[in-house]
């Protein structure tokens, strides 16, 4: 659709197999032969989260597919309260757009959820983008503490708590910050329906459960042989930059990205460049 893009793309809705209506937007560029990238969002994020500098800029080059998975936004159904079933649901969202190969970009819990995609459905999935994420039985993320804890478990999340979970408290950090905060605000029509406390509630056990640390989940990433885009900032705390490092070191067919002064949102607050990384990836 010329022209659509992530601040005018209409919601619209699908019925998996599931029973379960699933709220999208689906917008961009197809391009013969080439395949949709399906993006899978963070923690107590919903549609209108992903940051329009860098889902446009995609979409000149892909078509790409937003979706709230069950229980999420104006999706119906409840929050499961594990990566595996989250996986299993977005497969039954998969199935109702009736596609048969896809990308996957999984930022924070939705690269848990693209990683279990990819180890179920193999034969389906052509390329994946994992943005500030990290393995089943990886480090520091089983359990956050202090300001993180307090920001990500707040009954409403405000701009100051995306500030704390998301950017570095440097100044540059915090300033691309509010204009990212900004950017995704901007949106005044057709908004997605927030997410609520059952999500944050069910989101955490299943992020607290795929962190527990096991270092034997770790070889699991050797049976995703697709082409991976790791990407993440110097420093962050949601999904501590060493998960990046072990899906680098564990994984057969990786490239890792890491970007200075940046926290968990790196992504955000490095749009333009983030977009033209996954780009080139997903070009190949």
């Amino acid at each position: 659709m010329p022209g659509i893009g992530q601040l005018t793309a209409p919601n619209q809705s699908v019925e998996g197999a599931n029973g379960v209506h699933y709220a999208y937007r689906r917008f961009g560029t197809p391009r013969p032969g080439a395949v949709p990238v399906v993006f899978l969002q963070h923690y107590r994020g919903n549609l209108d989260n992903w940051d329009p500098a860098l889902i446009d800029p995609i979409a000149e080059q892909h078509e790409v597919i937003l979706v709230d998975n069950v229980g999420v936004g104006g999706s119906t159904g409840a929050v499961p309260n594990t990566v595996q079933q989250m996986a299993l649901d977005a497969l039954a969202f998969v199935d109702a757009l009736g596609l048969k190969s896809y990308d996957l970009f999984g930022f924070s819990l939705g690269g848990f959820v693209a990683q279990e995609i990819a180890l179920v459905r193999p034969y389906q999935v052509r390329r994946i983008v994992l943005a500030g994420t990290g393995p089943q039985g990886g480090r520091d993320f089983h359990l956050w503490t202090g300001e993180v804890l307090a920001a990500a478990r707040r009954d409403e999340t405000s701009a100051e708590d995306l500030l704390t979970l998301f950017f570095r408290p440097t100044e540059t950090s915090q300033a691309k910050g509010r204009e990212f905060i900004q950017r995704i605000f901007t949106r005044q029509q057709d908004r997605d329906a927030p997410t609520d406390v059952a999500v944050r509630d069910a989101q955490h056990t299943a992020i607290s459960a795929w962190g527990i640390p096991d270092d034997g989940r770790l070889v699991r990433l050797a049976a995703i042989e697709q082409p991976v885009l790791a990407a993440n900032g110097d420093r962050d705390a949601m999904v501590p930059t060493e998960n990046t490092h072990l899906l680098g070191g564990h994984l057969p067919n990786v490239r890792v990205v890491i970007y200075p002064d940046a926290g968990h949102a790196f992504l955000f607050q490095y749009p333009a460049e983030f977009a033209a990384e996954v780009n080139t990836f997903l070009g190949r």
